[in-house]
């Protein structure tokens, strides 16, 4: 189910894009954040600060936004958006 998220990259521009579902175009809207997820497509990346890892797909909703959570920070997620894993304590 298509979500969407908005955030910013280190050097302060901000992105606002929707995460698809789709092997063919993971993100819609931001040409920078598209071309971040493409440039991870294949690698590991942790779900969660805990893990788990699993290999960034585009089809995988879950693997895209690890990715954008990683490499930017995530202002806001929308509704349908894969939770992170909560650590106890």
């Amino acid at each position: 189910m298509p979500f969407t998220v908005t955030g910013a990259f280190d050097d302060g521009a901000t992105y606002s894009v929707q995460v698809t579902g789709r092997a063919d175009r993971p993100v819609i809207g931001s040409h920078r954040a598209a071309a971040l997820v493409e440039l991870h497509q294949g690698n590991p990346v942790a779900l969660s600060p805990t893990g788990p890892v699993r290999t960034v797909a585009g089809e995988d909703e879950a693997t895209v936004l690890a990715v954008l959570r990683e490499f930017t920070r995530v202002i806001e997620e929308g509704p349908g958006a894969p939770r992170k894993a909560r650590v106890p304590g």
